[in-house]
């Protein structure tokens, strides 16, 4: 039942009775009864006064000091607001519970739940296909290139590239492009076309050449004795000899290209003159039409695969997701001062928030009950503390019932 009612039927309980012993004989009895009615009816009615005058004027009669949670609307709301801003919500109690959370753990304890419903993984996984199918590649560009440029010209060469050489030269890949390409050299050479041409070069070389004396006798006797093929083969042994040298580890000459080889690449590294002229054509091809071309091709290729591995994957319950998180996890749980340090920053900087924010609280309050009517303000307070504001004139009824029958037991014992 509504407590109001039974405070209302408390009220009347005692009005009835109270009228009942009038017409009742004279006797101890109802007197006693008299007494405890009377004293009933007169503390719940002083009880029903001060609770209605809370509320609002008792009867639609504006009696004085009465509807006081009105007339007292400011300070109320003034009151509550401070409570709330420094008994209830302060900034240090706030603060002190947070310093005690471990945010990233409860952080990753429910994402680790959420991501172990098979309907969640899947909801994700619809979520990012549909943002993939929206984007636009043509639009994603312009915001690519500008990134791309500044970290061409940001970049710094020399340490990149003297971690290469030395990643190089510690494989041994020098060494082994050096003999690619004198296996591929020895590969043309041998060819039974080149004989010929090597020949045909060298003659023509031998008769261009404008030497006097006895040497210009020796050089043109020694051209007219030979001829392609025999000079070409001569040649040809040559070289072939010549690379197959070179490709001995042994071997004096290839040491030194070797040699050769990486202290250019050294130098690479620290030819400052070089790195400009490539930061330039590198940025130069980034603001291009052509690079615009490229990356929107590659840019589409990757929406399209992506497009299909979503799909795949909702089809097979999102486990790619889980496995995914799970490999996150076990990286990030291998470093638990890293861990640690995530969650001191985290503390800080929610700490931070609530004490940049903590007087919204009290104008989030504040304006909220501003917006109210008094209708309905009194409305709210009746419904949240009424209920328990009710209690009291059944009780001042019952108690004044029971301290009537006392005095008048007094009375008449006196």
């Amino acid at each position: 039942m509504n407590t109001k009612n039974i405070a209302g039927i408390s009220l009347a309980v005692m009005g009835a009775g109270f009228a009942a012993t009038l017409a009742l004989p004279d006797s101890i009895w109802t007197e006693l009864a008299k007494g405890g009615f009377e004293a009933g009816l007169v503390g719940g009615f002083a009880d029903w006064f001060a609770v209605t005058a809370l509320f609002r004027h008792p009867m639609g009669i504006p009696i004085p000091h009465t509807s006081l949670l009105l007339r007292n609307r400011d300070k109320i709301v003034n009151a509550l607001v401070s409570a709330m801003e420094n008994e209830l919500l302060n900034k240090e109690s706030i603060s002190a519970k947070l310093k005690k959370l471990q945010l990233l753990r409860l952080a990753a304890t429910g994402a680790t739940r959420l991501l172990a419903r098979r309907d969640v993984r899947i909801a994700l996984l619809d979520y990012a296909q549909k943002l993939i199918a929206r984007t636009e590649p043509e639009r994603l560009v312009p915001h690519i290139r500008p990134i791309l440029a500044s970290f061409v010209r940001q970049a710094e060469l020399r340490e990149p590239l003297a971690r290469a050489a030395d990643a190089v030269i510690d494989g041994r890949y020098d060494e082994r492009a050096f003999d690619y390409l004198l296996n591929e050299a020895q590969n043309w050479v041998r060819k039974p076309g080149t004989q010929y041409l090597l020949g045909r070069l060298a003659l023509d070389k031998l008769n261009e050449a404008q030497v006097g004396g006895f040497l210009g006798f020796a050089v043109q006797a020694f051209a007219g004795f030979m001829n392609e093929d025999k000079l070409g083969g001569l040649l040809q042994h040559m070289i072939v000899t010549a690379l197959e040298d070179l490709g001995k580890d042994d071997n004096v000459y290839r040491h030194s290209i070797v040699m050769g080889i990486r202290e250019r690449m050294h130098a690479l590294a620290d030819n400052e003159e070089l790195h400009a002229r490539w930061k330039a054509w590198a940025e130069n091809a980034v603001a291009g039409e052509t690079f615009e071309r490229f990356a929107v091709g590659r840019l589409n290729e990757a929406k399209e695969w992506l497009i299909g591995w979503t799909e795949a994957e909702k089809r097979n319950g999102g486990k790619a997701v889980f496995r995914a998180y799970r490999a996150l996890r076990r990286f990030i749980d291998r470093d638990p001062a890293m861990i640690e340090a995530w969650e001191s920053n985290l503390r800080d900087y929610a700490t931070r928030l609530v004490e940049q924010n903590h007087y919204r609280i009290g104008r989030l309050v504040k304006e909220n009950v501003d917006r109210m009517d008094d209708k309905t303000l009194v409305a709210m307070l009746e419904r949240k503390v009424g209920k328990d504001l009710q209690w009291i004139r059944v009780n001042g009824a019952l108690c004044g019932f029971v301290i009537g029958l006392v005095l008048t037991a007094l009375q008449i014992a006196w």
